[in-house]
This record gives C-alpha cells, sequence and structure tokens, in this order.
C-alpha cells in the first residue's frame, strides 16, 4: 500500500481513500485482511488513533468488516460500493460543472461529446 500523505486534506481521510484505492485497483482483494491501524501508523509516522478513524469510517460504509483479534477484511462488495461512490462523485465534481459552462458557452452536446472524442484519439 503506497500513497504519500500532505496538507490537502485531514491524514485519515487520506488514509480511508490509500485504502479505497487499494481495493479499486484490486492491490487488495474482497474477503483480504487489511493492514492494521498499528501497521499504518508505523508505515506512515501517524498516531494510530488517526488511522483507526479512517479506518472506522469504512467500516460504517460496509467496506471493512472487523473480526476480533484478527484484524479488518474487506467485504464481499467493496469494490462495488466503492466504484459506484465514486462514480457518483465524479459526476457531482466534474460532468455538472462540465454541462454548466457547456451551457454558458452555448456548446451543444453534440458539439460536447465531440471534444470528448477527439481527447480520445
Amino acid at each position: 500500500m503506497k500513497g504519500q500523505l500532505d496538507d490537502s486534506k485531514p491524514i485519515y481521510l487520506q488514509i480511508k481513500e490509500i485504502i479505497e484505492d487499494s481495493i479499486i485497483n484490486d492491490q487488495i482483494k474482497a474477503g483480504e485482511r487489511v493492514p492494521s491501524t498499528n501497521e499504518l501508523a508505523k508505515f506512515y509516522n501517524i498516531n494510530p488513533a488517526t488511522a483507526r478513524q479512517g479506518m472506522n469510517e469504512l467500516v460504517q460504509e460496509n467496506i471493512l468488516v472487523k473480526k476480533r483479534g484478527v484484524g479488518m477484511f474487506v467485504t464481499e462488495h467493496a469494490k462495488q460500493i466503492l466504484v459506484e461512490n465514486r462514480k457518483k462523485l465524479f459526476y457531482e465534481t466534474y460532468i455538472v460543472p462540465l454541462i454548466e459552462e457547456a451551457k454558458k458557452l452555448n456548446i451543444s452536446k453534440k458539439q460536447l461529446i465531440e471534444m470528448l472524442e477527439k481527447e480520445e484519439a
């Protein structure tokens, strides 16, 4: 599990996103154990409570499940949940503002699609 921590957002959210990315990218698969809060704390040189906060959010979202005395594991539908959440976020963050700006510039849907297809080439 890789990733750099920075000051762009709270560390616990960055830990959460690193784990999410590892699941989406199949670095950690359904049923597999994720690093413990102590392992994450040591690797990233952070407080274990900070790592725990990010992990607990993933438990609340049914991405991870705690197995007492054994660790935390990726749930069966974790990747599907994460991909759907990211698609929704992508739509809200990129598509909605894109469409709003296109309307301001009188760019038609057809022209917008042509622009996107031009980028694929």
